[in-house]
């Protein structure tokens, strides 16, 4: 009987049901200690936005904080102080998932690529993004898109260089799939309006369709992660309490099977209300004042 609950219990994830918040507030507590795959790296504070100068020292302190509990980092961006990242993330030991912000206007992202490119060849760089949810926004052509993704590849070595984007984006765009030398698929049961009780079937079965179309190439959820405050998404509720369950459901999976996660996010920001509603300040472990919300 002890194999079958096991088996059960690896579906449905932690057993929250009988446990207290302050209980799963400890789990929270040991899980963090225990350390994460990888962590998606937030930097801006209160009055900050995308395009808002990053300075040195916001970043380290903010890395600092994250740095016992993650092995990888990811960063959105190779601009406005961005591209100070990865370097800094290597000097305290982390690896690093680096993207290149790519949107409608030609010019930045050129400097986007180019910095990336440069980041790259400097060493500071274990795994290449081209892009993060491009096609899903509709900002250039898929073509547009190829043409970055290879010229990253080809001036570039020793890296595997990758494209971001919803899970199904590389079922329903099989030469973007070929291209990248990594998958790396954004999974969000909650976006997707699941509720909590099955949020960790939804995501196995969003990463299940990533690696069946990946031909044997390595899937990575890029992102994946539960707000713990604002208005409710159809079935997806956030609260203090489903956040902290699904982000333990989602680091026993990744610890007990090996599957490799980068948890969004590490802090609350603020602008993100401007694209996602109320919801977009509260996904981080951290709160805006970089102290841990469980």
């Amino acid at each position: 009987m002890s194999g079958y609950h096991d088996k059960i219990l690896s579906l449905i994830g932690v057993d929250a049901k009988h446990r207290s918040d302050a209980e799963l507030a400890t789990l929270f507590h040991m899980m963090l200690k225990k350390g994460m795959h990888g962590l998606c790296f937030s930097a801006y504070n209160d009055h900050q936005k995308p395009g808002s100068p990053l300075t040195e020292e916001q970043i380290r302190r903010r890395i600092e904080i994250i740095k016992p509990h993650t092995k990888w980092i990811r960063s959105f961006s190779c601009t406005d102080g961005n591209e100070l990242i990865p370097e800094i993330a290597h000097e305290y030991g982390l690896k690093t998932l680096v993207g290149a912000w790519i949107g409608k206007d030609d010019k930045i992202n050129e400097m986007e690529l180019t910095n990336l490119i440069k980041l790259s060849n400097g060493g500071y760089v274990d795994i290449a993004a081209v892009g993060n949810e491009v096609m899903y926004r509709g900002d250039i052509s898929e073509d547009e898109l190829l043409l970055h993704i290879e010229r990253v590849k080809r001036e570039t070595s020793n890296i595997d260089v990758g494209y971001v984007d919803a899970y199904y984006q590389f079922e329903n765009r099989p030469r973007i799939t070929d291209a990248c030398d990594v998958i790396l698929a954004n999974c969000y049961p909650f976006w997707e309006g699941c509720s909590l009780e099955y949020s960790l079937l939804y995501m196995k079965d969003m990463y299940a369709r990533a690696i069946k179309v990946a031909k044997g190439k390595k899937v990575i959820i890029s992102e994946t992660g539960w707000p713990n405050q604002g208005e409710a998404f159809h079935g997806a509720i956030p609260s203090l309490r489903n956040a902290l369950i699904y982000f333990l459901n989602t680091q026993e999976w990744s610890i007990n099977e090996g599957i490799e996660i980068f948890y969004f996010s590490s802090f609350d920001e603020a602008w993100k209300v401007d694209d996602e509603g109320d919801v977009g300040a509260y996904w981080g472990l951290w709160d805006r004042n970089e102290k841990t919300k469980y």
